[in-house]
């Protein structure tokens, strides 16, 4: 075979992406990235109202995009969103499970209701639609990109005054689920891995670096900011593309070197 070059490795022209939790923030930032290297794109959140505006910002840059609104803290809503992506689409090449939901609280008076709802859409929404797009299409297929959105709060304890127990949990369990999944399906032909960002001045972070402090938060960095909204695609686009055809079951933190700081 002749070695492509780089352009070609990197090219998404004829595949279908979908994306999770995409209607904003750090989903809509990797949606730009894979629309922007050809690929088609199906975005998912709960409120269509958000999807139909984060649509037309896609369209509005030449991206083949569409919406389904669905919540993946529910199974049915998942299993509903994997099997009308393949109807609409005709496949899903590459997965990209970012829905997420936190929740502040001392882990000591943390309601389970609380930790229910974080679990069951953090960890076990990742599991159900990457299990059903992976038997209806990429297993057959023999062909696969699955990237699962972690966090560098899922590779250390917290400062006391975070207070976010089942979020960093989660997000721990979502490193694990990468790796042992990327080992029992790459002889499918499917990659797994997964991205740990770090503080990004998204709506669920906000609230967090508000009260800690925008500058205070970046001086925690290396790099001395915050990340902001072109920091995910170069990983994302590696991971979805044939770039990284030979990487799996890894995770890599995005987050100007916190984690390093932090002995993660």
């Amino acid at each position: 075979m002749t070695p492509r070059n780089v352009q070609q490795l990197f090219d998404l022209t004829g595949k279908t992406a979908l994306i999770t939790g995409g209607s904003r923030g750090l989903g809509l930032q990797m949606a730009h990235a894979l629309g922007e290297a050809g690929a088609r794109v199906m975005l998912s959140s709960r409120k269509a109202d958000d999807l139909e505006e984060a649509t037309a910002e896609l369209q509005a840059a030449g991206i083949d995009a569409r919406w389904i609104a669905a919540d993946c803290g529910k199974e049915e809503d998942t299993r509903r969103l994997a099997t009308q992506t393949l109807e609409r689409m005709g496949a899903i090449d590459i997965l990209v499970n970012n829905a997420g939901a936190s929740w502040g609280s001392p882990a000591e008076s943390h309601p389970v209701e609380a930790w229910d709802k974080v679990m069951n859409l953090n960890v076990r929404g990742y599991f159900i639609l990457a299990q059903q797009v992976a038997n209806s299409y990429m297993i057959p297929k023999k062909a696969g990109r699955i990237i699962n959105i972690a966090s560098i709060a899922g590779l250390n304890g917290n400062p006391p005054a975070m207070q976010t127990l089942a979020y960093n949990t989660s997000k721990t369990a979502v490193i694990g689920f990468t790796r042992t999944l990327a080992a029992e399906w790459g002889r499918y032909g499917i990659n797994v891995n997964a991205i740990c960002p770090g503080f990004f001045m998204t709506k669920m972070a906000a609230g967090l670096i508000k009260s800690m402090g925008e500058q205070e938060m970046a001086a925690r960095a290396p790099l001395g900011r915050l990340g902001d909204e072109e920091d995910l695609k170069g990983i994302t686009l590696l991971y979805a593309s044939d770039a990284g055809k030979h990487i799996t079951g890894q995770w890599l933190a995005v987050d100007g070197g916190v984690s390093v700081v932090l002995g993660a």
